[in-house]
């Protein structure tokens, strides 16, 4: 994406969420001059994608006026469309959603042109300096608070998922554009995982959420036969199925597959060829251990990442070793300790992921905190153009993870806490699966094991899937707390990895 379609992302996003800018006072203002002063730049000469991004400042004050947000995510600040539609034209847009410098290797030699280099990516990480970073608390009090005007909005998709520190579950908001945006992205990166082969039959085995609700619509795009397993069937029947339908493909999460692996009497029989992974963190080990299990190379275990606030957000290339960024966003690594709360500081080449969105209408993905670590972001060259990357994730430090659905530190606190009041916690990842270490004197064993079964039912998708045998139960063990649990139930709402984090 050029540096005029960035602005217009930007421009666009805080005029349908304009408590943005109140999050940064002055720094914004300075920002949005930057921003606007590249927009209209490339509008004089001759871009046309940037004057309708610009926002409207009718009073002078340097802020969006009130007045637009309410109709913002139809295109209020979206780039000029010449066909009268609500998108830029694609003329406009190039590959468009290519990546943040497009960057042509017209010389063939695997180098992007000079003209096209790490100088595009540059400009557009420039628009974004001042701008506040949206942090977990910020959401909590603008966007997943109640009374949220998009709730009343018509014709939007609401998607709900872990809670928050009120108790209330959060509303993650898909405008119509936002869904055709994130099956657009699915399906390219689908197509370049599965490149090379001839693929006639895929079975998604997902659980619940958006990911596994669009999964059989992508793969008919790409041509697949596909069948869905529901996730309330107990995991020998998922088994039977497979060995039943013989899926060429597997869509599923690491911790299903680990079920699948356990159960299955003979997993390399099961006919599948390709695997694409969603969810939990799958390190190169466990997928080559998985891979072997299947009589498959690593080649072959195909792993994604996202989430239901982005989308797709980036997927691993085997040939660079190194997870590739979706089209259609821009990344930055920031230090744990930026985002306050009290986090510890990250090992040299480690930095928490921040992305920014030009596909979302209907979520402020302007800085959004992932609270995901990953190690070594910098830009490469894939496929003749410039592309940002990662070595890999190395943990989540913020208050949500992953077991088999999203469930929140927030959520376990208050379930243990409403039955054990005197408990303090430390919630721990050992592989794919849950722990949780009560420190609760006066808790006697049955109360323990009813304190587990109180956090499996808090996410009611969780439990099922616990009951189905498709994820592990979630491990309740009686622990000594010291110090490291002064701060309150669960200190600074940290998650330990194994018996200590991981590196």
């Amino acid at each position: 994406m050029r540096t005029a379609e960035w602005s217009a992302a930007i421009g666009r996003l805080r005029r349908s969420f304009p408590w943005i800018d109140g999050l940064a006072g002055a720094a914004v203002e300075g920002a949005a001059g930057r921003a606007d002063a590249a927009a209209g730049a490339a509008d004089e000469a001759g871009d046309g994608l940037a004057g309708a991004a610009d926002a409207k400042d009718e009073a002078g004050g340097g802020r969006p006026d009130e007045a637009d947000f309410g109709d913002g995510l139809a295109g209020a600040a979206d780039a000029e469309d010449g066909a009268g539609g609500e998108r830029p034209d694609e003329a406009d847009s190039g590959d468009g959603l290519a990546g943040a410098a497009d960057a042509e290797d017209e010389a063939g030699d695997g180098r992007p042109d000079k003209a096209d280099s790490g100088d595009g990516l540059a400009a557009a990480l420039q628009l974004l300096e001042g701008l506040p970073l949206l942090t977990a608390s910020a959401l909590e009090r603008h966007y997943y608070a109640e009374g949220n005007p998009l709730a009343a909005q018509p014709g939007l998709n609401v998607y709900r998922t872990s809670g928050t520190s009120s108790g209330r579950r959060k509303a993650i908001y898909y405008s119509p554009q936002d869904e055709a945006d994130y099956l657009r992205v699915k399906l390219d990166v689908f197509r370049e995982l599965l490149a090379g082969g001839e693929w006639r039959t895929a079975v998604s085995d997902m659980g619940t959420g958006h990911a596994e609700a669009t999964a059989g619509e992508v793969f008919r795009e790409l041509g697949l036969s596909v069948e869905t397993l529901p996730f309330r069937l107990p995991i020998a029947e998922h088994v039977a199925a497979l060995e039943r339908l013989r899926p060429e493909v597997l869509y599923t999460m690491p911790s299903i597959l680990d079920r699948i692996l356990a159960a299955a009497a003979r997993p390399a029989e099961l006919g599948i060829r390709r695997v694409l992974l969603v969810g939990e963190l799958a390190s190169p080990g466990w997928r080559r251990a998985a891979a072997a299990r299947l009589g498959l190379t690593e080649l072959d275990i195909a792993d994604t990442y996202g989430s239901i606030e982005i989308g797709t957000i980036a997927s691993y290339s085997p040939e660079h070793g190194r997870y590739l960024l979706a089209d259609g966003l821009l990344a930055e690594g920031v230090p744990a300790e930026a985002l306050g709360d009290g986090l510890e500081p990250l090992p040299e080449g480690e930095a928490v992921l921040v992305l920014t969105s030009a596909l979302r209408e209907a979520f402020p993905a302007l800085r959004y905190v992932t609270y995901d670590v990953v190690r070594d972001l910098r830009p490469i060259v894939a496929g003749g153009r410039l592309r940002q990357s990662f070595a890999g994730l190395v943990k989540r430090i913020g208050p949500d993870l992953k077991h088999g659905e999203k469930i929140s530190l927030y959520d376990i606190e208050d379930a243990v806490s409403r039955r054990l009041p005197d408990a303090r916690l430390r919630v721990e990842v050992r592989g794919n699966r849950l722990a949780i270490g009560i420190d609760s004197p006066s808790a006697s064993d049955e109360e323990f094991e009813l304190a587990g079964r109180d956090v499996e039912a808090r996410i009611p998708a969780i439990g099922e899937m616990i009951r189905s045998g498709l994820l592990e139960d979630i491990a309740v063990r009686r622990v000594r707390l010291g110090d490291e649990a002064a701060e309150g139930p669960i200190k600074r709402k940290k998650i330990f990895y194994g018996e200590g984090e991981t590196p």
